[in-house]
């Protein structure tokens, strides 16, 4: 289909972007790559009468360190992510999954915030940032403010960002030393949306789990932050008892669809494969204090 009208800005400044944002308000939508945006409006699901392209805004891009937190510029891609030297030495979880983003030609443009902005329940990396503890970053015409990733998915396409914020960045607090991560997703061919995914960041000390985060991708309608879940591993030697509570906790929180990637009854299945792989490969990965 073709989307309906509108009015397309192409703002060389944030100040101008967000300006812009609250000049035009509910009938404004930011345009990062646009590979979310684009088939909604297409598919009449979105219908903004004004797309603020940020595109141009080079103070959104780039990857830097900031006291004890990693920062990311909204638009910076997938791509980018995947060449940072920093990223792989300080957050390789981040390269892992945006390995598992669509294709290496959607990954040239797609980028961070279009991914995290949005609450597709679909994208990748709200889960990873939930696991991470990340925040966002939320610029508007009277000053900015951040919340938390865990805080910030609210329902399939809603989100905890006011009409006239625009996200700008990502801070995530740097991982600790020696620290496994793991993000193994189950999909039906290169560049489809999960069948169910699962994020996993823990730390060891004497043998067992000092501290241990996980969240899933795609099997509700947001990211689920599986705190419980991931309780259940702490104080543990991450044994089959252990790993066994955290997956039956895990699934138990889950609420998939039933669709063309399988019923609800599978893809809970698969949620449950997919978090005790993720565990094993963290805790591979891990170095014992």
């Amino acid at each position: 289909m073709i989307p309906g009208k509108f009015d397309y800005h192409r703002p060389a400044t944030l100040p101008e972007a967000v300006k812009l944002l609250a000049q035009y308000g509910d009938e404004a939508r930011p345009l990062a790559g646009g590979h979310s945006l684009i088939p909604m409006m297409k598919l009449r699901l979105a219908q903004p009468g004004h797309l603020v392209d940020i595109g141009r805004i080079k103070d959104l891009r780039g990857i830097r360190e900031d006291g004890g937190e990693i920062v990311i510029g909204a638009m910076t891609t997938q791509h980018e992510l995947l060449a940072s030297a920093l990223l792989a030495k300080a957050c390789p979880i981040l390269l892992e999954a945006g390995q598992l983003i669509a294709d290496p030609q959607v990954r040239y443009c797609g980028t961070l915030g279009g991914n995290v902005a949005n609450g597709d329940p679909g994208n990748d990396m709200p889960a990873v940032m939930q696991a991470l503890g990340a925040s966002y970053v939320l610029a508007a015409a009277g000053g900015s403010r951040r919340v938390a990733a865990r805080d910030y998915y609210e329902g399939p396409y809603a989100t905890a960002a006011q009409t006239g914020e625009l996200l700008t960045e990502i801070r995530i607090p740097r991982p600790a030393a020696g620290h496994g991560h793991a993000y193994l997703k189950l999909k039906r061919k290169v560049g489809d949306y999960a069948t169910a995914a699962a994020a996993v960041i823990l730390t060891l000390s004497g043998g067992k789990c000092a501290a241990a985060s996980i969240a899933l991708t795609n099997v509700g309608d947001t990211p689920i932050f599986a705190a419980a879940a991931a309780q259940a591993l702490v104080g543990a030697a991450l044994d089959g008892a252990a790993v066994k509570k955290a997956v039956d906790i895990a699934k138990g929180m889950t609420r998939p669809a039933a669709d063309a990637r399988g019923p609800v009854e599978y893809r809970t299945y698969a949620a449950g494969v997919m978090v005790a792989r993720a565990i094993e490969r963290a805790k591979s990965r891990a170095q014992k204090a």
